[in-house]
């Protein structure tokens, strides 16, 4: 059984458990995704990229109150500790955290996590803010809610912010993040998108469509 494939059956149980915003599907999307950029970015190590998008949400904050599942997983792979320490690495720079993200230094970095923010905007980013505030009984929108400019990683997560405000303090900035070409490419149409659902939701909101 290859590294990658005993990954892949390791995490599937533990995102099975999440809500539809970050389950298994999450992954195998932006999996896809990866696989896209790689097929631009040839020099990256591909089955570090393909690890650590296994890997990227397995101890999220969201969901853990520590690294222990992703530790847990790392130790039953064959890989090499300087492996491992690039794919810890890499999972601690996809996180956005209120715009507090650390550098993706490596093109695997930039690969995982353009990938991993590529399926936070979209008709699928769409589909995810509201299963994720649906999970956590947040408003559809609130209008009187100002969306957050400037604020640290723990007020980002402190706050039940209504899902529309989201897409103003998070996936409308995302495609000016992008940092590999395809990543730019392939977020355009994505971002578009969310523009004129927001405006469409405006229109029907108000009584005007």
């Amino acid at each position: 059984m290859s590294v990658i494939v005993k990954c892949k059956e390791l995490v599937q149980q533990i995102y099975e458990q999440m809500d539809a915003s970050h389950d298994f599907q999450h992954i195998e999307r932006v999996m896809m995704n990866a696989e896209a950029i790689l097929q631009t970015e040839r020099a990256a190590d591909a089955k570090i990229v393909k690890l650590a998008v296994y890997l990227h949400d397995v101890s999220d904050a969201k969901y853990a109150k520590d690294k222990s599942a992703q530790n847990a997983i790392l130790e039953q792979l064959s890989i090499t500790a300087t492996e491992r320490k690039h794919i810890e690495d890499i999972i601690e720079s996809v996180s956005f955290s209120g715009g507090n993200s650390l550098e993706a230094k490596t093109i695997e970095a930039k690969i995982v996590r353009d990938a991993d923010r590529l399926d936070a905007i979209g008709a699928v980013g769409i589909a995810r803010t509201f299963a994720y505030g649906g999970a956590k009984g947040r408003k559809l929108y609130d209008d009187a809610e100002q969306a957050r400019i400037h604020m640290t990683a723990d007020e980002y997560r402190a706050k039940s912010t209504a899902s529309v405000t989201h897409f103003y303090e998070k996936l409308l900035l995302l495609k000016d993040l992008m940092v590999t070409a395809k990543g730019r490419e392939m977020a355009e149409a994505r971002h578009r998108f969310m523009e004129q659902f927001l405006q469409q939701l405006t229109k029907e909101k108000n009584g005007d469509a």
